[in-house]
Order: structure tokens, then C-alpha cells, then sequence
């Protein structure tokens, strides 16, 4: 087919994308934040305690993230929906409760888990006293889950319905609760006792908590949303739907899972390395992390485009949507690869004190790793915005193969490999994660050029 390029639907559809990824993305953002408000409150209780911290959020966000795919299945049914028929009620308030459905199922047997935390990190190897403070952390975090997972996938039905700045408003507001909470609970201040470890974790489940009740307020006052009766015969089931959003968000669970999870698993390997190893490579990956929230908010707004063109039966419009968000994200993805190969003291003196002798060693590290993670951010943006692509064509199967191959058996293989057999240790770590990604970026690359290619009901104008 011929493509013909026009300004006016380009500017447009631009416009659209921008408008509703920038909410995705400080929500993105002011939640990474939180994560990293924790760090630097950790940070004052010493070294020790920030790798400790890192083994505890690296098995928590291994859970987290899965249920976090399992809830997104929300955004593209809704979508959809919303491109076959515009007003569109009982289908999306139906889609919005089996997803809360599935998500409190997931809860319950990841809460036992956690609560013996101890025991899966000492099977993973990993050092007995880190272990032990990790499980303390584990044991206040755990009951953030819930209420988090609920709240993402609520921000997921209003980001579905074109309409995120609620979502938003919520999550950069519990950034100052956060941080508050965390300083009173991890240092003992206000009069409060001195929690520490245990203290960081309690802050964050009485913060998602807090995000829950404020959202459900808005939906349920909000005229916007009223119509829907989101939380309307709540104990209802639908279960052709809760079927085929297990069936939609199971591989996009996977995905998720597969990608976090390799650098998780990373984060265990590096325990075993040593603490500076550890400690470093938490700080590179929460610097890598906040860069990646704008690239996955592009994404998660692509998701919602592509969806509503699906639905309309729309292959140019899908084009549009898709071209656009990757030109978007790849600027962005150029100019934070710069600054992380610019700045990475600057960033790391966020974390740690420079001038302390006792983090000499983990600064080197960390700033090894940041280059690497600089390298890497044309690779992973590729990939997340090609999955949030795949995912509005309600094509989440081969993203999660690809998962699979890409980030385990080439990613964490090859850093195993360089980090076991060769000087690298935790650098051939780094470089096993940059190869994965590349991969995978790739693969998802090649997916959506075959889709779009192959999208035959309809014609026009791009």
C-alpha cells in the first residue's frame, strides 16, 4: 500500500499520544521516586543496609510486577471496547472488577511467600544476615501489594478512558506522604519509633493504601466516572471475561516478569559476589529505572491509541499511533543515554556520600554500571514501546517467547557466563542485561513490522 504523509492527522494523533503519555509518565515517575525517596532514607542507615534493601525490593518487585501484567490486561480490553462501541458501560465496569478479581486471587499465596522471605533468599545463596534484614523490610512491604496492584490497574481503566490526571495527582501527592512516613519509621523521628528496615517497608504499604482509598473516592464522586458503577455488584463474576483477561494478561505477566525478573535474578548474583557488587548495582538500577519510567508511560499511552484504532478496525490509524510513540520514546531514550554517560558521579552522589572511604569501592562499581545502563537505553525503550504496540493489538503471546529467549537464555546466560567465568564479575553482569535487551528489541521490532504489514481492514492516509 502506498503511504501518503499529511501534517494535520500527524499533528493530531501527536497531540493525542503526548497528552496522554505525559500523565502515564510522571505517575511513572512520582512512583520510581517513591522507590528511590526509600533508597536515600535506607542510604542513612549504611551500606549494609542498602544491599539488603535491594535483595528485599528485588524479590518484592518480582511478585509485584507479574500481578502489575496481570492488571494491564485492563488497558487494552477497555480500549478496544471503547474503539467497537464509544458508550460502552456495563463491558468496561465488568472488565475493571475481573481484573481486581484476579488480581486479589494472585495476593493471597505471594503474601505467605514473602512472609518467609528469609528462606528463598538463603536458597538463592545469599548472605544469612542480609537475608534476615531483607525479610524485616519484607514483612511491612508485603500489604502494599493489594492495595497497589488495585490502584494500578483503577489508573489503568482511567488512562483507558482518556482520562489519567487523577491517576497522576495521586501518585506525585504520595510522594511527600511517602517520604514523610519513611523518615518518621526508618529514623524515628515526630516522635515515633525507630523502625529501620521494617519501618521502609511499613511507610510503603500505609502509602499504597492511602493512593487506593483517594483513587476509589475520585471514581466513585467523580461525574466522569460515575456512570460506570465501577465498584457496582462487585461480587458478581463474569467469568467468559475474567477467562479472556487471564488469557490476555498472562503472557503480558510473563513479559513483565521475564525483564524485571532478569535483573532481580541479577541482583541475587550479585549477592554473591560481594556486598559492594549489591549495593552498586541497587543504585545503577533505581538511576536506569527512573530513566526507563518515560519510555514505558510512552508505551502504556501506545497501548490505549493502538487499542482504540483496533477496535475501529483502523490499520492506518494503528501506523500512525505506532510510528509516532516509537519517534517520541527514541528521542527521549538518545538524550538520557547522554546524561547517564555524562553525569554519573552527579547521580550517584543522590545515594551515597562521594567523599566517605568506606563507599569508594561501590561508587566505582555503580559508575561502571551506569555507562553500561547508558548504553542500553536506545535498546530498552525499543522493546518497551513495541510490546505496548503488540499489546493494543491484543498480541501479548510472542512478546512473552520472546521474553523468555531474549532475557533469560541470552540475557542472564551470557551474564552469567562473563560474570562466573571471566575477571568482569559484576560488569559481565551488566553486559549480559544489555545483550538481552537487545534481543528482545529486535525480535518485538520485526513483530510489529509484520503486523502492520499485514493489516488489511482498512486503507487511507497516514
Amino acid at each position: 500500500m502506498r503511504i501518503v504523509w499529511r501534517s494535520e492527522p500527524v499533528i493530531s494523533e501527536a497531540r493525542a499520544l503526548f497528552s496522554l503519555a505525559a500523565p502515564f509518565i510522571i505517575g511513572n515517575l512520582a512512583w520510581s521516586l517513591i522507590a528511590a525517596g526509600n533508597l536515600f532514607l535506607i542510604g542513612h542507615l549504611g551500606s549494609d543496609a542498602v544491599a539488603s534493601g535491594a535483595l528485599a525490593t528485588n524479590l518484592y518487585n518480582a511478585f509485584q510486577i507479574f500481578g502489575m501484567g496481570l492488571a494491564t490486561a485492563i488497558s487494552p480490553m477497555i480500549a478496544r471496547e471503547r474503539g467497537q462501541n464509544k458508550y460502552s458501560v456495563r463491558e468496561i465496569r465488568r472488565t475493571v472488577r475481573q481484573g481486581m478479581w484476579i488480581t486479589a486471587g494472585f495476593c493471597v499465596p505471594i503474601w505467605i511467600a514473602l512472609w518467609h522471605a528469609a528462606t528463598i533468599l538463603l536458597a538463592l545463596e545469599q548472605d544469612a544476615v542480609l537475608a534476615a534484614q531483607a525479610q524485616m523490610l519484607l514483612r511491612g512491604l508485603q500489604w502494599a501489594l493489594l492495595p497497589y496492584l488495585w490502584f494500578y490497574g483503577l489508573r489503568h481503566f482511567l488512562g483507558a478512558m482518556e482520562r489519567p490526571l487523577w491517576g497522576v495527582i495521586i501518585t506525585v501527592a504520595a510522594l511527600p506522604v511517602n517520604f514523610l512516613l519513611g523518615w518518621c519509621l526508618i529514623l524515628g523521628h515526630l516522635g515515633l519509633p525507630r523502625l529501620g528496615l521494617f519501618g521502609a517497608g511499613l511507610a510503603s504499604s500505609l502509602t499504597a493504601l492511602a493512593m487506593l482509598l483517594t483513587l476509589v473516592t475520585v471514581i466513585v464522586r467523580d461525574r466522569q466516572f460515575q456512570r460506570f458503577h465501577v465498584f457496582g455488584r462487585f461480587w458478581v463474576a463474569d467469568w467468559p471475561r475474567l477467562l479472556t483477561m487471564l488469557r490476555l494478561g498472562a503472557p503480558i505477566a510473563v513479559t513483565f516478569a521475564m525483564e524485571v525478573t532478569v535483573f532481580n535474578a541479577s541482583a541475587f548474583l550479585m549477592g554473591t559476589i560481594g556486598r559492594s557488587s549489591l549495593a552498586a548495582h541497587a543504585i545503577a538500577n533505581q538511576i536506569a529505572g527512573l530513566c526507563f519510567m518515560v519510555p514505558l508511560g510512552i508505551s502504556q499511552a501506545s497501548t490505549v491509541r493502538v487499542g482504540i484504532a483496533y477496535g475501529r478496525r483502523d490499520a492506518i490509524a494503528i501506523r500512525r499511533a505506532g510510528w509516532i510513540a516509537l519517534g517520541f520514546a527514541l528521542a527521549f531514550a538518545m538524550t538520557s543515554a547522554l546524561t547517564l554517560a555524562a553525569l554519573p558521579r552527579n547521580l550517584i552522589a543522590l545515594f551515597l556520600d562521594l567523599h566517605d572511604p568506606r563507599n569508594g569501592e561501590v561508587v566505582l562499581l555503580a559508575t561502571k554500571f551506569i555507562y553500561i545502563a547508558g548504553v542500553f537505553q536506545l535498546m530498552d525503550t525499543t522493546q518497551a514501546v513495541n510490546a505496548g504496540l503488540l499489546r493494543g493489538l491484543h498480541d501479548t503471546r510472542y512478546p512473552m517467547t520472546v521474553a523468555v529467549l531474549g532475557y533469560w537464555l541470552v540475557g542472564m546466560g551470557t551474564g552469567y557466563l562473563l560474570s562466573t567465568r571471566t575477571p568482569l564479575a559484576g560488569v559481565g553482569i551488566w553486559i549480559g542485561l544489555a545483550t538481552g535487551l537487545a534481543v528482545v528489541a529486535i525480535l518485538l521490532s520485526m513483530r510489529w513490522l509484520s503486523r502492520i504489514d499485514r493489516l488489511n481492514f482498512g486503507a487511507g492516509i497516514v
